[in-house]
């Protein structure tokens, strides 16, 4: 059968859809092939051929010659199988060319939607795989609708759904329809309807990329970040150093007049506090950072345990432990040392802890 106007929307579907010819093919072949067997009922597995050269479509069926048959839909008797060809043996396979003369009403009609659905899912896929070749990104996107506490996004360029869960929307934000907003790649998850993309505003991963694309030092590489922690909306902690001497990790986090932490916060809503800390393979210089803003007298660690009791002035403990314990358990995640705070006052080593290393500040 010759057909060169389904063969013309072919082209236009490679050139609309970006999908690699061959792919096209494949899929059209395969959704043909199946609206022909619903359309006929025909019980033999079912094959479709494109010919571009000649803008010909050509339906074959093909059965395993076999003694006794199991499956009428890909095998023939012996018997049947001599009657097409004579010279056929069991175990040889009997292709037969049944297209039928009306097949370009079945390939416009009937197997339309199956080859959209098919056009369709190989595009999904394409997008899937750019998705997770770009997790741990940040990009643009649409809000597009609320279901539940789910806020789910357009991410641009792409037309890739994307969701943002609860726990991944900022607590002093509001999402609405048509709110352009960055999303953070968080991963790619399987769900019931196929592949899902899920993005976040909360993940220590989303401010970790804003420094890498406000911070120029930081993208070439000159500024390394060691550890991101955060508590979104309310804080974040951010340790770095720089292999350079010349090279101000902190200082070039936060800007002149820390016009580039000022356009990190910005992003995060506004409300959120950045501490941004020197690292350092000295533990104790490390934890005594890892508190900022508060100030600390003394450190004192048992290594074995990975445990350090820290001594701040008096009237600073509140702004050392901060609101919830926030500002210390934070350190503590950004060191990986578990950190016990006491005022000045009440802190002393007792013989029990003789084998303590202290550190003054």
């Amino acid at each position: 059968m010759v057909n060169k106007e389904f063969f013309q929307v072919l082209d236009a579907l490679e050139k609309e859809s970006r999908i690699p010819r061959e792919q096209i093919i494949e899929a059209v072949e395969a959704g043909l092939a199946s609206a022909f067997k619903k359309e006929e009922g025909f019980p033999a597995q079912i094959k479709v051929r494109l010919n571009e050269e000649k803008s010909t479509i050509r339906v074959f069926s093909h059965r395993l010659v076999v003694e006794e048959v199991n499956d009428e839909e890909s095998e023939i008797s012996l018997e049947d199988a001599r009657d097409i060809d004579p010279s056929k043996q069991i175990g040889d396979v009997i292709i037969e060319d049944i297209t039928p003369k009306d097949f370009s009403r079945i390939a416009t009609q009937t197997a339309r939607q199956v080859i959209l659905q098919r056009i369709g899912d190989i595009k999904r896929d394409m997008v899937l795989n750019e998705m997770s070749e770009r997790t741990g990104e940040i990009l643009t996107a649409i809000v597009r609708r609320k279901e539940a506490n789910n806020v789910f996004v357009e991410i641009t360029g792409t037309q890739m759904e994307g969701i943002m869960m609860q726990s991944d929307q900022m607590p002093n934000e509001k999402y609405n329809v048509g709110d352009i907003i960055k999303v953070y790649i968080k991963k790619i998850r399987g769900s019931e309807h196929g592949a899902q993309v899920v993005v976040s505003r909360t993940a220590p991963g989303f401010v970790r990329r804003m420094f890498e694309m406000e911070v120029p030092e930081v993208r070439a590489g000159l500024v390394k970040i060691v550890n991101c922690v955060r508590e979104a909306g309310f804080r974040t902690k951010i340790s770095v150093k720089s292999d350079d001497p010349n090279v101000d990790a902190v200082g070039s986090c936060i800007g002149n007049k820390g016009v580039r932490i000022n356009s990190i916060i910005a992003e995060l809503g506004g409300f959120e506090k950045i501490d941004v800390v020197p690292y350092s393979d000295d533990i104790f210089l490390y934890i005594k950072s890892a508190l900022s803003p508060a100030p600390v007298v003394q450190v004192t660690i048992k290594e074995e345990e990975k445990t350090a009791r820290v001594a701040v002035p008096d009237e600073k403990l509140s702004l050392a432990i901060g609101r919830n314990g926030q500002n210390a358990r934070l350190a503590a995640k950004l060191t990986g040392w578990k950190i016990d705070v006491k005022p000045n006052s009440e802190f002393a080593v007792d013989l029990a802890d003789i084998g303590d290393i202290d550190g003054e500040l």
